[in-house]
């Protein structure tokens, strides 16, 4: 039994390997580098949900992107990173016309240095939450939102830097 399992791993690994199956990572970190330095502008509007998405950028960098977080002088990409105000659109009502649920949409604006060369990026992220019926939607239900967007935003640009990637390899 051990024989056939054995055997059934290294089939799918041979499968694997000679099709050249490549993770996407691999082709975001082609076009990131290994070393990244990261400015997220701060919003006037906005400056602690500004600090939350700075946080959120670097922490997908380090685990997706494998890559480390550097001073600008060190870096080979650079990201200037400014976030759009968050918007809070009713979805759901209750029998009464209050409104019991909100999407919140946020847009990412990225520009991305390397080699001398910059390329800008949009991408966004909504996240889908509900409150009481005619309540305000208070300070950490906001807080919430974003964060869950910005990190949907985050992983919309990690796509789009993958099929960049992918697309300059073939």
């Amino acid at each position: 039994m051990h024989l056939r399992t054995l055997l059934s791993s290294l089939l799918v690994l041979f499968i694997f390997s000679a099709c050249g199956y490549k993770p996407s990572a691999q082709f975001s970190r082609d076009v990131i580098g290994e070393r990244v330095s990261t400015n997220v502008l701060i919003s006037g509007q906005d400056p602690e949900n500004t600090v939350l998405i700075k946080d959120a950028v670097n922490e997908a960098l380090v685990k997706i992107f494998h890559s480390s977080l550097v001073s600008r002088s060190d870096s080979q990409t650079h990201l200037d990173i400014s976030i759009t105000e968050p918007s809070y659109t009713p979805l759901q009502y209750d029998k009464d016309g209050y409104v019991t649920g909100y999407r919140t949409h946020l847009t990412l604006n990225i520009s991305r240095y390397h080699n001398g060369l910059s390329k800008k990026y949009t991408s966004g992220g909504t996240y889908d939450f509900s409150i009481a019926a005619n309540a305000v939607i208070t300070d950490q239900e906001q807080f919430d939102a974003i964060k869950y967007s910005a990190k949907k935003a985050i992983k919309s640009f990690i796509a789009q830097v993958a099929a960049e990637g992918a697309r300059t390899k073939e």
